[in-house]
């Protein structure tokens, strides 16, 4: 989780947080407030590591770099989404998937924050990223995502800013990678201001997302195989949560 000036914050996620969860690393640009206190006092056992590079893109592959688990789960520290959803997108990967994306527009998700205007914006890019690659992904611009440690060198990511959600997209799709969506409900930040800038975080997605249709695929693309988080891993999933 990148952090910044997000002690208001931390508090709740890391409460949510189940305790069988190996790893917690917490990604820290330069933070001037109460984040680094706050969050171990909640939890002691929390590893704490200097963010290399500016952007959340830098935060999030310097986080990669320091994971030692199996399996990288990725999400903000704002309180706009939920740590109980991980067991989810962890029962995709224990079951054959490669990477799970969060989606807050298919069945079962949602958003409580997204504005008009960012919907439209992530309705054109999520077009434009289906038509190229030839998806039917639902969702795009949300960093709610997980994936097996052992692939971070084949998604080969190189985003500083907002944009590495799409980067990684673009890799896992271009690199075969079975890819499973599920749903998610995306709630308000709890407190503070977000660093997201619809116009110009919007045109980087764009940029990587046309980019990696030009770079060479890592494998025959027919290797790619798509499922949706409507199939019926999960409804187990969905059942589980008792939602």
């Amino acid at each position: 989780m990148p952090v910044r000036n997000e002690a208001r914050n931390i508090a709740w996620v890391l409460e949510q947080i189940a305790d069988d969860v190996d790893e917690i690393i917490l990604v820290d640009g330069e933070s001037t407030d109460a984040t680094l206190i706050t969050a171990r006092s909640y939890r002691p056992d929390v590893k704490v590591v200097a963010q290399e590079g500016t952007g959340k893109g830098s935060a999030l592959r310097t986080g990669f770099l320091a994971a030692t688990g199996d399996v990288i789960v990725m999400m903000d520290a704002d309180g706009s989404m939920s740590p109980q959803e991980i067991r989810h997108y962890v029962h995709f990967l224990a079951n054959g998937y490669d990477f799970v994306k969060g989606s807050r527009f298919m069945g079962g998700g949602g958003s409580l924050d997204i504005t008009p205007f960012r919907r439209i914006g992530n309705r054109f890019l999520l077009s434009v990223f289906n038509n190229l690659y030839g998806t039917e992904l639902t969702d795009l611009c949300y960093g709610f995502c997980a994936f097996h440690r052992r692939y971070l060198d084949l998604l080969d990511l190189t985003a500083t800013g907002f944009e590495i959600e799409a980067e990684m997209t673009v890799r896992a799709v271009q690199s075969g990678l079975r890819i499973a969506e599920v749903p998610s409900l995306e709630m308000p930040r709890r407190a503070g201001k977000s660093n997201l800038r619809a116009i110009r975080d919007g045109r980087r997605v764009l940029e990587t997302t046309l980019r990696g249709r030009r770079a060479p695929r890592r494998r025959n693309v027919g290797q790619f195989i798509h499922e949706l988080g409507t199939s019926s891993l999960a409804s187990e999933a969905a059942a589980g949560s008792g939602s």
